[in-house]
């Protein structure tokens, strides 16, 4: 990034009242949490870092100074489809916003540039590779520069789950925007990651504001998985009607599981990058303007969607850390309403993920920490503890546990004390030269006369057929907690199972382990009902609102929740407005939108007795 001309950062002795904004541009009577203590420390010129929660309303942290503060905002993000929400938002609440990317044709961009000479413009998103070319730096030279908000930030971080190079050029900022206060953002990032974050954009000097990453209203269910499409359908069948987030790892996976939940009545739609550019953005914008698509994807989709009634995410494949999991199962919920995150894995999975990062080109530390995260993931898989007391831990927050919104509260597990188990378990292991997976060292215990066992000679072994009492998959469960705990090892190349150095006590008898019996496997029940304080009447009467802000939306070609989200409509359908200044009173509603759709919700309102 080349240096800047000299330039007058000073703000007037008057600077536009934060509330006031907030409550005349985005319809809110008072801020969330730390958002206020973020946005006046902004607004009077201080460097931040925010560590908030997906859905705890980052965005309003740089969106309410920008309009304080004399100038443009410019905002870095590497998501084409969160600036297109977020620039969407903005115009409907009557703010003057932009994005310059790659989805603008050269007359857009153009007009884009235009604005930013002519100072038309109070927020302008870009993404990082953009920032620091020679024709934008060339372009803010001449500009009058707010603030920089930094979006996504865990992507600056090497030991993020989603580090992006170009990041990295944004420590210039500071040097060639001397004065101009920087806010760094993201909403998933443990304490390692925080840190790099603070050094690589030279923020040491920043307040940092930490919030709870807790998310109480979304649900925490992790299942072994067996028959892995049918439990999937157990778990989305009473969901149907909703919007929902299926991942998966391989495109191939993607392709089948859509088409096979579109056999079976659901309104499944594939995406991922093997896709057309076409069909991509197709199934997105079905998914972003339709109340009920289940999208099955790769991890392609989802990173900055903006949209708040995603009810469910689900994993049918084990991701690679805990960040990716919370991140992606943090898509869920926005709007606070209950929602569930489900996820079914296996030992499959932890062989496959290994093997992706030894083969992978990384540094051997990066490697180290990438193995140490997945790790910590299949911990959090296998846990009797409470799942989101073990999620919260390695983000460096302390829960009691005990939190009511997960399998493991809600169904405590049994334990039993399987140290018996896990010797014979351990013992088939070493006796068979630690070389092979789990299905065959249970062959062994269980006596079978397979002819693998036989070619071998492993039938044989003294520890042949020593585990008869117990069934197949009981020691499939028992090996895949040992390997959890680190009592085994998986070689990434073969997938065989190996000892390590914490077996030694429990082989020799001075240790003793107690696992979880695996619960019987049953169908999913079905959500809190969202809103279940909401009469007959105003359910009635949110449907109907419902269906005028997707007229509106659909003849403006944007999603419905940039008109208004789901929970002013539901405030709306409660209150039941007769006049202007009445609906104006209500959570949501700012002065552009009041005046652009007051009049025609009044309406539907006034017709729906």
């Amino acid at each position: 990034m080349g240096a800047v001309r000299n330039q007058d950062y000073s703000l007037p002795d008057a600077l536009k009242n934060p509330d006031d904004v907030l409550a005349d541009v985005f319809g809110h009577a008072q801020f969330r949490g730390q958002q206020g203590d973020v946005v006046r420390h902004v607004t009077e010129g201080g460097d931040a870092v925010v560590l908030f929660p997906t859905g705890a309303g980052k965005s309003l942290c740089y969106q309410v100074p920008a309009l304080c503060r004399p100038g443009v905002a410019i905002i870095v993000s590497p998501l084409i489809a969160l600036m297109r929400d977020q620039v969407e938002a903005l115009k409907q609440a009557g703010v003057p916003a932009a994005m310059l990317n790659s989805s603008l044709n050269m007359d857009e961009a153009r007009a884009v540039r235009d604005d930013l000479r002519a100072d038309r413009l109070k927020l302008l998103y870009v993404a990082p590779e953009r920032l620091v070319t020679a024709g934008f730096q060339q372009m803010l030279q001449d500009a009058h520069i707010s603030l920089f908000a930094i979006d996504e930030a865990h992507c600056v971080s090497q030991w993020g789950h989603d580090f992006r190079p170009e990041y990295r050029e944004l420590s210039a900022i500071a040097a060639n925007f001397p004065g101009v206060p920087r806010i760094a953002l993201t909403a998933t990032a443990d304490p390692a990651t925080r840190a790099d974050i603070i050094e690589r954009l030279g923020l040491e000097q920043a307040r940092v504001f930490a919030s709870s990453f807790d998310r109480p209203n979304i649900s925490y269910t992790i299942a072994q998985r067996d028959k892995g499409k049918e439990q999937l359908l157990d778990f989305l069948t009473p969901r149907k009607g909703e919007s929902g987030i299926v991942y998966c790892l391989s495109r191939k996976r993607v392709e089948q599981t859509a088409e096979w939940l579109s056999e079976k009545g659901l309104n499944a739609l594939p995406y991922h990058a093997g896709m057309s550019p076409a069909d991509r953005s197709r199934n997105q914008d079905a998914f972003l303007t339709d109340d009920a698509v289940v999208m099955v994807a790769t991890v392609a989709f989802g990173m900055g969607i903006d949209k708040p009634d995603v009810r469910f995410v689900a994993h049918l494949d084990m991701p690679g850390s805990i960040e990716a999991y919370y991140q992606e199962t943090g898509r869920a919920g926005r709007d606070g309403d209950p929602s569930a995150a489900w996820m079914a894995y296996a030992m499959s999975d932890v062989v496959l993920r290994r093997r992706m990062i030894e083969e992978g080109n990384a540094p051997d530390e990066v490697k180290r920490i990438e193995r140490t995260k997945l790790n910590a993931l299949l911990n959090i898989c296998e846990t009797t503890a409470c799942r989101r007391q073990t999620i919260l831990a390695w983000f460096g927050e302390v829960h009691p546990g005990n939190c009511g919104n997960c399998d493991n509260c809600l169904n405590p597990v049994d334990t039993f004390d399987a140290t018996e188990a896990i010797i014979k378990a351990m013992s088939a292991i070493y006796r068979t030269g630690e070389r092979f997976g789990v299905m065959h060292i249970v062959d062994v215990l269980l006596g079978k006369t397979t002819e693998k066992v036989e070619r071998l000679g492993h039938d044989k072994l003294a520890v042949f057929g020593k585990g008869a009492d117990i069934d197949a998959k009981a020691w499939q469960s028992i090996i895949r907690q040992i390997a959890a705990s680190g009592l085994v090892a998986v070689d990434t190349e073969h997938g065989g199972l190996q000892l390590t150095e914490a077996a030694r006590p429990v082989l020799r008898g001075e240790q003793k382990i107690a696992l979880r019996r695996d619960r019987p496997k049953t169908r999913a029940s079905r959500r809190t009902k969202q809103a279940a304080d909401m009469t007959p009447g105003n359910e009635s009467l949110f449907d109907r609102l419902r269906a005028e802000r997707a007229a509106i939306a659909k003849a403006q070609n944007v999603p419905p929740y940039v008109v208004f989200h789901d929970s002013t409509l539901r405030a709306m359908a409660a209150a039941a407005p007769s006049t202007l200044d009445a609906m104006a009173k209500l959570p949501g509603i700012g002065q552009a939108k009041l005046a652009r759709y007051g009049a025609q919700f009044l309406k539907v309102v006034a017709g729906a007795g």
